[in-house]
């Protein structure tokens, strides 16, 4: 018989439920992060046993990491990336508190600590297999050497650690031998003895990111010649070229995601290679590289389990798109942003044959109309992605065609489809993208003038929204936003820039409803002291944009920073910088709060539609 837990002398019947039963139901409440504070208020039991269940821990704010991880004894995984104040004694504790049983940290935004904190870390949780130390540009080999006592390491992410070197990546390889997954994103000082040595020590590489590096071929064959590698970024790795690739002929016989985007010396001669990958590669990216067009879509056509590529910021032709098409593979992600050469028939011939296209980006496609818009809807009814931003051709009766077709469709994005300053996407396409898409969780409406709080209220309606983008949307009040916020309660990221019709009274239903809420901007808004000092109620609230509010203060301002106990970024105009007390910023800083200053004034800020006709120009 399992062991209940024994009822307290006011007790409910909550109380007679066994521990694994309210381990259960603790399960299922992953979804609103708000939900399993609200469980343990139930009763004492339930407070002690949602402290033994959690596992994940993502704290606000450093200073109370010990209260923390004193309640929650059982955390395996540590996301400190909200505490970018991380101290060497903030590591002693972590690693006196949590010992074995820390699986996972996640140093990623955090400053302060050097190689002792870390000695002390990997020493006491030897248990440990994922390391994140991304933006620890202050790292140095030392560090490297330190991480290398990790035995039982399987994921380690040194992303624009720019001061570790080939001897502290050699430290590493020699060291954690069980690495699977190793990102050396902008370590500029890794070169090809450093690469090499992992591609010999580390034999169960799966997942590696170079993205950067000045290497050239002598490490990328040994690279190559790992079997078990699966995911292999190559981002801006200039010393990559044709010759270069001609090492995957010979091994690398599992790769089934390579990214080789901005490798401009790399042309159909070299992706010809890749045809040695034929029966496992699924994810190519070859963005802002070679022309797009026939030879090069013919050099890719065996590529028989292929699914998704990208060719952003690429020249496309018209013959290449019609050989895509042609293609015996069936994609499901197709990212065609910023390509010049995008025309109706280019496009149409992709979408009429790979109708299974979940993923569809055509940002910046301003040549592409009403008719392609209409193929894609028509065809890729199973589209959950659809990113069009700037395709100003396209006119606003089409956007309605998104709503009664693409029902499973979760990200859209229209920024600014206006035909030629006329008449763009209006309330009514809207409304049918809201009726017809109920499971939205991303929309970008930015620039869109002729949206008013209809839209809005509509889009409330979609329970699962986490991100509205309405910049320059001058119609938009707090009305709109109100619906929001009552209907939208997973909302994490709201853009109202230049929704001068919005005020105080919006921001009130945001304090209140909208708990999830983490990012915000409200520059050239309405919104004055009142509505700013309203939003410290939100304790998730990390970072705020607030740049030409008229009703803001400087008194306002210190109150409502002082306020907002969890920011770690404020953006301000810089006129504010001399009226604010400098203790507050000492403040505001060991919080591990920073400020980004912008001077520009309100008359001299850029038209958002200039870059548009930069692009035309070029075309």
């Amino acid at each position: 018989m399992k062991k209940q837990l024994v009822p307290e002398s006011s007790s409910s019947r909550f109380d007679l439920l066994s521990e694994e039963i309210v381990f259960i139901i603790l399960d299922f409440l992953n979804e609103n992060p708000l939900d399993k504070k609200s469980f343990s208020r139930v009763s004492r039991s339930f407070y002690a046993i949602e402290s033994r269940h959690r596992k994940f821990l993502k704290p606000l704010r450093s200073e109370h990491l010990t209260k923390i991880l004193n309640r929650y004894r059982f955390v395996s995984t540590l996301d400190l990336s909200m505490c970018p104040r991380i101290t060497d004694a903030s590591l002693g504790v972590i690693s006196g508190r949590c010992k074995e049983m820390l699986r996972s940290i996640n140093l990623s935004r955090s400053k302060f600590f050097s190689h002792v904190g870390l000695t002390n870390l990997v020493m006491n949780c030897g248990n440990l297999v994922e390391i994140d130390l991304s933006n620890a540009t202050e790292l140095k080999d030392s560090a490297a050497a330190a991480i290398a006592g990790a035995k039982n390491l399987e994921r380690l992410c040194l992303a624009r650690c720019k001061s570790i070197t080939d001897i502290g990546i050699g430290c590493i390889a020699v060291g954690c031998r069980k690495l699977r997954l190793l990102s050396l994103k902008w370590c500029l000082g890794v070169a090809d003895l450093g690469v090499g040595l992992i591609a010999v020590k580390c034999k169960e590489i799966r997942s590696l990111d170079l993205s950067y590096l000045p290497i050239t071929s002598k490490s990328l064959s040994q690279i190559l010649q790992l079997q078990q590698l699966e995911d292999l970024v190559l981002e801006g790795c200039f010393g990559i070229d044709d010759d270069s690739l001609a090492a995957l002929k010979l091994g690398c016989k599992s790769l089934q995601t390579l990214d080789m985007s901005s490798c401009q010396n790399v042309s159909h001669v070299g992706l010809s290679s890749l045809n040695s990958l034929a029966e496992c590669l699924q994810q190519l990216n070859l963005s802002y590289g070679s022309r797009v067009d026939r030879a090069l879509a013919d050099s890719l056509q065996n590529l028989s389990m292929l699914h998704s590529v990208k060719l952003d910021g690429c020249q496309v032709t018209c013959s290449g798109l019609k050989a895509i098409g042609n293609w015996c593979v069936s994609l499901k992600e197709l990212s065609l942003s910023k390509c010049m050469g995008v025309t109706d028939e280019g496009l149409s011939s992709v979408v009429t044959k790979h109708k299974d296209m979940k993923q569809l980006d055509i940002t910046c496609c301003r040549k592409i109309t009403h008719l392609s818009l209409a193929n894609i809807t028509n065809s890729c009814t199973s589209l959950v992605s659809l990113k069009m931003e700037s395709c100003t051709s396209v006119s606003a009766e089409a956007f309605v065609l998104i709503g009664q077709r693409c029902q499973f469709l979760e990200e859209l994005d229209v920024t600014d489809n206006e035909i030629d300053d006329d008449a763009g996407i209006t309330d009514s396409s809207i409304l049918a993208i809201a009726c017809g898409c109920p499971g939205l969780e991303m929309i970008n409406i930015a620039y869109c003038e002729f949206i008013s709080d209809r839209s809005l209220k509509s889009l409330s309606k979609c329970s699962k929204l986490n991100t509205l983008e309405s910049r320059g949307c001058p119609l938009i009040t707090s009305s709109g936003l109100a619906a929001i916020a009552v209907g939208c309660k997973q909302l994490f990221k709201l853009d109202i820039k230049k929704c001068r019709n919005v005020d105080d009274a919006g921001m009130i239903p945001l304090a209140h409803f909208s708990q999830n809420l983490k990012q915000i901007n409200l520059s050239y808004s309405s919104v004055t002291d009142v509505g700013l000092l309203s939003l410290a109620s939100i304790s998730c609230l990390q970072s705020i944009t607030i740049l030409h509010l008229e009703g803001l203060t400087p008194s306002g301002l210190v109150a409502a920073l002082l306020a907002c106990g969890g920011l770690i970024k404020v953006k301000l105009h810089a006129s504010f910088k001399s009226l604010l007390p400098p203790l507050l910023f000492e403040h505001l800083d060991a919080r591990g709060c920073t400020f980004q200053w912008r001077a520009k004034t309100f008359q001299a800020e850029l038209d958002p539609k200039c870059w548009k006709l930069q692009l035309a120009d070029a075309e």
